[in-house]
C-alpha cells in the first residue's frame, strides 16, 4: 500500500507541473524525473509484490534506473538557478544509464521464462553486470551529490551577498531535495530494497507537501528565474501576472474586502516584520487562496508581494529610525528589525522606494544614527 502511495502521488504531482501553463524548463525536468522516480517505483512494486512473473518483459529496466535520478537532480538544480543556460549537452549526464542498458542487453533479451528463472536465482549468470552497474549506481550517487552540492554552494555564495527573501526560499527547496537524495543514497549503500523504496515515496511525499506549500514550484503563480550574463550572480525576480477581474471568480466587493483585512492585519500585527514571510503564510493567515491574496495586492497596491512587504518593511523603517531612543541602534539593526535580512537588498529597496540612500534620508532629516 505504501508503495502504490508513492506511485500515486508521484504521478500526480508530475501532471500537475505538465499542466501548468507557462512552463519553465525546470518545471520540465522536474516533470520528467517524477515520471522517472513512478516508473521506477512502479517496476520495483511489480518485483517486490510478486507479479513480475506476469510482466516479465519488463524485466531488468529497473537495475540501471538509479543511474537517472542524480542527473534529474543534477539538471533540476541547475535549471532553477541558471535558466537561461543552454543544455544541448545534458544528455551526456545520461550516458552512463545507456552504457548500463546497453550491458544489459544479454539479459533483456531472454524470453520471458529464461528472465524468470534468472530472477528467481538472483542474477545467476549475470552477477557481473549487476555488480559492476551497483558499482556505478554509488559513485554516481556520491559524484551528483557533491556536484549539486558545489551548485548549491555557488548559488549561496551569490545571494548571501548580494540577495534576499525570493532566494532564501529557493535555497531550502532545493536543500530539501538534496538532502532527501542524501538520505536514499546512504540507504541504498546498505543495500535494503524495501528501505530504499520506502524513502523514496517518503521522499516524494515531502517534496509534494514542501512544494505546494512554498507556492512556488507546482503553482502557476511561480517564480520565475533569470540570470544575467557572462558569470553573473542570479536574480530571481517575480514573475508579472496581469490580473483581471472579468477574468477572475474573485467579485470587486470581496476583494475589497480582502485588502481591507489585509491593511488591517499589517498595521497591527506588522507581520511584515517576519524576514522569511511568504505569500502562503499570509494567505493561510486570512484563509483565503495565495493566488487570491496575489491579485488582490496586485490590483489594489500594483505591487508583487514581494515589493508590497518590502515597500512596508520601508515605511517602518522611516518611523521608528526617527525615534530619539533608537539612536543607539546601528542603521543595520534597526533594518534588521523591521524585517529585512540583508544589508545590500535594504540599501537597494530604500533608494528604489525613496530615490535616495537611508543615510542620505537621516541626514536631511536631522537625525543622527550609528552607521
Amino acid at each position: 500500500m505504501l508503495y502504490l502511495t508513492g506511485i500515486i502521488i508521484t504521478f500526480f504531482l508530475a501532471i500537475v507541473l505538465i499542466s501548468k501553463k507557462n512552463k519553465s524548463k525546470a518545471d520540465t525536468v522536474l516533470a520528467s524525473w517524477l515520471c522517472c522516480i513512478g516508473i521506477h517505483l512502479q517496476l520495483f512494486y511489480l518485483h517486490f509484490s510478486g507479479q513480475y512473473v506476469h510482466y516479465s518483459y519488463l524485466l531488468g529496466l529497473e537495475i540501471p534506473m538509479p543511474l537517472l535520478h542524480g542527473p534529474f537532480l543534477y539538471l533540476y538544480i541547475k535549471s532553477v538557478i541558471y535558466p537561461s543556460s543552454r543544455s544541448g549537452k545534458f544528455f551526456i549526464h545520461f550516458l552512463p544509464a545507456l552504457v548500463a542498458y546497453c550491458s544489459l542487453m544479454p539479459f533483456l533479451l531472454l524470453s520471458s521464462e529464461q528472465k524468470i528463472l534468472v530472477y528467481r536465482q538472483n542474477g545467476s549468470g549475470f552477477e557481473a553486470q549487476t555488480t559492476i552497474i551497483f558499482i556505478s549506481v554509488i559513485l554516481s550517487g556520491v559524484i551528483y551529490l557533491i556536484l549539486c552540492w558545489h551548485l548549491l554552494n555557488r548559488y549561496r555564495k551569490s545571494f548571501r551577498n548580494h540577495f534576499a527573501l525570493i532566494e532564501t526560499l529557493n535555497m531550502k527547496w532545493l536543500l530539501y531535495l538534496l538532502y532527501g537524495i542524501g538520505i536514499i543514497w546512504l540507504v541504498v549503500i546498505l543495500g535494503n530494497d524495501a528501505f530504499t523504496f520506502a524513502s523514496v515515496t517518503a521522499y516524494v511525499i515531502v517534496i509534494g507537501y514542501v512544494g505546494i506549500k512554498q507556492g512556488n514550484v507546482f503553482s502557476n503563480s511561480s517564480l520565475s528565474y533569470a540570470a544575467i550574463p557572462f558569470g553573473a550572480t542570479p536574480i530571481v525576480k517575480e514573475v508579472q501576472e496581469k490580473i483581471k477581474y472579468e477574468k477572475s471568480a474573485l467579485k470587486e466587493e470581496e476583494a475589497i474586502k480582502i485588502h481591507a483585512q489585509l491593511k488591517r492585519l499589517m498595521q497591527i500585527e506588522k507581520l511584515f516584520k517576519n524576514p522569511e514571510l511568504t505569500l502562503g503564510d499570509l494567505a493561510e493567515r486570512l484563509t483565503i487562496h495565495q493566488n487570491t491574496l496575489s491579485q488582490v495586492i496586485n490590483s489594489f497596491e500594483q505591487k508583487h508581494f514581494y515589493d508590497y512587504i518590502n515597500e512596508l518593511r520601508i515605511e517602518e523603517f522611516k518611523e521608528i529610525a526617527l525615534i530619539e531612543d533608537n539612536q543607539k541602534y546601528t542603521l543595520l539593526s534597526l533594518a534588521f528589525d523591521c524585517g529585512f535580512n540583508s544589508k545590500t537588498t535594504f540599501n537597494r529597496t530604500f533608494k528604489k522606494s525613496t530615490g535616495i540612500s537611508p543615510k542620505e534620508y537621516l541626514a536631511q532629516s536631522s537625525f543622527k544614527i550609528a552607521a
